[in-house]
């Protein structure tokens, strides 16, 4: 019996010190000297990655290559503090430095910083301004970081490292005016009312052939929703730089990619200058807002009235200070994924103020098939219901289905990134957009972050206000009318997050309407991932640049089905 139980005993006793050698593992994130008045409080993050390509800071995700990180929510931290990371601060994909295997890994510490906003509703929140990088964390002006440098686990023995932030991610140049395009940046009087504090609507106008030499034309308005653009896209007056070095794209597996975007956008150029394209403006929006780089359009609870702000302050501006008809016939709406949510719910939200939307991918459109979830019916968001099986729910795949991330993964990233809907990631936009406030003055859960669990008195708050499917079949005795001929929604049916899943249930209501029958388009590309457009005859890499062309031959159909008797159709028309 000794001889038997000694062993044994040994075994466990160091097992136990194995564990606490691992549980002493730490890091000792410290400010270093910086210039007086630097942010000090936030969201401060620590990396570990196991390559040096790039800071780790590049390098997080939720996918197949995640690198690891973990988060605490620090206030008032001042030069000299020091902030511990040890087994007790939540991670991902690890959830505790506990949990890291033994190895070597490039360190670095990030602090996202926030600000304090007042709101109009009577709360007071800390959430991170968007300094005109459009809500990225890594890069956002003002955040301090450390140099990246390279450790060794040992989980054998005790180990502190000690990391110091003494790096601030420098300010962004605003872009310069061309004779193309121009940058419009106003005060939304509506937004600072809500925020307590002065808040900015931008938009990049792209003006169209003989805007100075035609001053008695006014013209059309496209509006291209999307996230948040640093300038306007896809439009080049060059041909591509003959010393630019061929990247390969993984996503579409083409060599050379970005040689080939900038041809498209050389190409665009030359069709928006030919003597039968339409003279229009086109205009891409910035809105970011201290949730995302982009505020969904709409007016929400947690956000504002982002879509009173965008519909009544800075079009109206745009189309006065660029000569545009201003009237709802002259409006159209296109975006993929985010902008192709944006597209349709701004012409469900204002269906006299647009002449039609062209919705490609777009976010979840109704929430029987928020991704794979349907908030409704089902319990959890991250397991499938099983009495004797635990199964995750996939969150991205590819054209193949080949699955690279789960909701759980994404969500648990989030929650690292950001208590309280703070990450600036998908997930938490979609709450801050469609959820009521909760008491401390932030996005209620949809469901609970580190567990799945659903909120169903939440889920009724989204069915009700940003439900479109839900929305269109509650209303359309008021709405049909106004919406005849205007919706347009293009998929794949291999779309990367399943998006396709809500644009079926939406066509099962568009294609039995009858009082009146809706009139628009739903069309399907086989095997298309995220963002394809419509065009049945290019493959994806190809029609997702071509966004601001694809739709003008149908918006121009429409016009001549739709604008009033006494419409301007022809200042706008010249060669």
């Amino acid at each position: 019996m000794k001889t038997n139980v000694f062993p044994f005993i040994l075994f466990l006793i160091l097992l136990s010190c194995g564990t606490q050698n691992k549980e002493a593992i730490s890091f000792e994130v410290s400010l270093g000297e910086l210039p007086e008045g630097a942010a000090k409080e936030g969201r401060l993050l620590l990396m570990l990655a196991t390559n040096g390509e790039e800071e780790p800071r590049f390098q997080i995700n939720s996918g197949l290559n995640a690198q690891l990180i973990f988060g605490m929510d620090v206030e008032g931290m001042a030069n000299g503090d020091n902030m511990i990371f040890d087994a007790s601060v939540f991670g991902f994909p690890h959830s505790s430095l506990a949990d890291v295997p033994d190895g070597s890994y490039y360190v670095q510490a990030l602090l996202h910083t926030y600000e304090t906003f007042k709101l109009a509703t009577g709360h007071t929140v800390k959430l991170p301004m968007d300094n005109g990088e459009g809500q990225q964390w890594n890069r956002s002006p003002g955040n301090v970081y450390s140099e990246p440098f390279k450790i060794t686990i040992d989980s054998k023995n005790p180990q502190k490292f000690q990391v110091v932030m003494d790096k601030v991610i420098p300010p962004i140049p605003e872009p310069e005016d061309t004779p193309w395009i121009k940058h419009i940046k106003i005060k939304s009087e509506k937004l600072s009312k809500f925020w307590g504090r002065d808040m900015y609507l931008g938009a990049h106008v792209l003006l169209p052939k003989g805007f100075e030499e035609h001053p008695e034309a006014k013209y059309p308005l496209m509006v291209f929703h999307g996230h948040f653009p640093n300038d306007f896209g896809g439009f080049r007056t060059s041909p591509p730089d003959p010393e630019t070095k061929p990247e390969y794209s993984e996503r579409f597996g083409v060599d050379g990619y970005n040689i080939f975007q900038q041809q498209e956008a050389y190409d665009f150029y030359k069709r928006w200058n030919e003597p039968d394209f339409p003279r229009f403006l086109i205009i891409e929006i910035q809105h970011p807002t201290p949730y995302y780089d982009d505020s969904y359009a709409v007016n929400s609870a947690s956000q504002g009235p982002y879509g009173d702000a965008i519909t009544h302050e800075l079009i109206p501006h745009i189309e006065k200070e660029f000569r545009g008809i201003g009237e709802g016939w002259s409006r159209f709406l296109y975006g993929g994924s985010t902008g192709g949510w944006e597209a349709l719910a701004v012409q469900v939200k204002y269906p006299q103020e647009y002449n039609g939307c062209f919705a490609a991918c777009p976010d979840p459109i109704d929430f029987r098939a928020y991704c794979l979830t349907n908030i409704y019916e089902d319990e959890n968001a991250y397991y499938y219901k099983s009495d004797n099986k635990k199964l995750e729910v996939p969150a991205h795949r590819d054209y193949l289905g080949q699955i690279t991330s789960t909701i759980k993964d994404e969500n648990h990233l989030e929650l690292v990134l950001g208590t309280k809907s703070r990450s600036g990631k998908q997930w938490d936009i979609w709450e801050a957009t469609y959820s009521p406030q909760n008491s401390e003055g932030y996005p209620e859960r949809i469901w609970d972050k580190k567990t799945g669990d659903i909120n169903k008195e939440v889920a009724e708050y989204w069915k009700t206000n940003y439900d479109l499917r839900h929305i269109l079949e509650r209303d359309w005795d008021k709405l049909g009318a106004d919406l005849k001929g205007k919706i347009h929604i293009y998929c794949g049916d291999m779309d990367n997050y399943y998006l396709n899943n809500a644009v079926y249930l939406m066509e099962d209501f568009l294609e039995n309407t009858t009082d009146p029958y809706y009139d628009g388009e739903v069309l399907y590309g086989d095997r298309a991932e995220h963002c394809w457009n419509g065009d049945p005859d290019q493959p994806n890499h190809v029609t997702r640049l071509r966004y601001n062309s694809m739709y003008v031959p149908k918006i121009m159909e429409r016009i001549a089905k739709s604008a009033p008797k006494d419409a301007d159709l022809t200042s706008w028309r010249y060669r």
